[in-house]
């Protein structure tokens, strides 16, 4: 049984995916406030294995972090790791990513998203762990078209496999937050960006193109209106939460009433900037840093997009007391800057 503490100071704490694009961020925020902290990841080849070392090269390699390559689909070695850390916080943020690629590749995403998750919730309800925080994603909202998007909101109309990965994995959480009380909170990332992020991501893509002299494919002819939010909220917004633990309310309507209330220690927050831009002003704004013209190649909706995300993060301003606020100028500014460096162009 988990005991219901409101809120918690870290001092031991799992990442998963801590060589991903947030993972890195959300170690190094950690070590650098003092919280001992394990990163574990499986350094798949989705995208450039070697961006994903170069991030862990810029973590410590002392007692404060300690990297764990391993797979979640290992039973048996996350099983161990578990038992002999004794974790206080598992912020859970590895994943089989992008919309796109589980039409080609569904088990990925069977294997990584929902076996995986299975392995990560075992471990925490088994071991004492006090919180378990995971990574959901804008994409449950799906078909949705109410802006906007509330946790409030039904959400079982997903358009590709990785958002119903997704949508599963807070169900299974809610499973074990209602059967073994176990304390945890999903986050909904609405279109993370910013320095090390994902080259199969639109900012790097279409920043590598145009560096490059090569043409962008922009997709529904640039009317997408997208909820960027800058990696820096969102681990403030990460590190918020993980302090806050869930508690469980009989007096809240179990879920069902309200796609967004439970009774049990089970919470929901969408981390998004709240203020969509629309594709074609995010390009500009990148070619304004770049100091050149991408020459831009109109392309209809792919298959799993949506036209348009949009936050509502009253519930995270409510409880932890932030909102994300990083202007797209500034963050892609940040980027640009990280890209030059990192690949060595003016």
């Amino acid at each position: 049984m988990h005991q219901q503490v409101g809120v918690i100071a870290l001092s031991k704490t799992l990442v998963t995916g801590a060589a991903g694009f947030i993972g890195y961020h959300l170690c190094r925020r950690l070590v650098e406030q003092g919280d001992e902290v394990v990163g574990l990841d499986n350094l798949s080849d989705y995208y450039d294995v070697q961006l994903k070392r170069d991030r862990l090269a810029q973590l410590p390699s002392d007692e404060s972090f300690r990297f764990q390559e391993m797979d979640l689909v290992d039973r048996e070695g996350m099983a161990q790791l578990f038992a002999n850390e004794s974790f206080d916080v598992v912020v859970h943020l590895a994943a089989q990513a992008g919309v796109r690629y589980s039409i080609e590749n569904p088990y990925s995403y069977i294997d990584s998203n929902l076996l995986g998750f299975a392995h990560v919730l075992e471990g925490c309800s088994r071991n004492g762990v006090k919180h378990l925080v995971y990574a959901s994603s804008s994409s449950v909202y799906g078909a949705n078209t109410k802006m906007p998007f509330s946790v409030h909101d039904n959400v079982d109309h997903p358009v590709s496999l990785y958002a119903a990965t997704k949508k599963s994995n807070e169900l299974m959480a809610h499973a074990y937050s209602h059967i073994h009380r176990l304390p945890t909170t999903g986050l909904r990332f609405f279109t993370v960006y910013g320095p090390w992020g994902r080259p199969d991501m639109a900012l790097y893509l279409f920043t590598d193109a145009i560096v490059h002299g090569k043409p962008i494919q922009v997709f529904n002819n640039g009317k997408m209106r997208r909820d960027f939010t800058y990696v820096d909220d969102i681990v403030e917004a990460v590190h918020r939460v993980m302090l806050k633990v869930p508690e469980s309310n009989l007096k809240k309507p179990e879920a069902g009433t309200d796609a967004g209330t439970s009774n049990a220690p089970y919470q929901i927050y969408n981390i998004g900037n709240n203020q969509p831009v629309e594709l074609e002003h995010f390009i500009s704004t990148l070619e304004k840093d770049l100091g050149r013209q991408a020459e831009k190649v109109f392309l209809p909706m792919q298959p799993g997009d949506v036209p348009a995300t949009y936050a509502d993060v009253d519930p995270l301003m409510r409880d932890v007391d932030f909102r994300p606020h990083t202007s797209i100028e500034y963050g892609i500014g940040k980027f640009v800057n990280w890209y030059r460096q990192y690949h060595g162009v003016d």
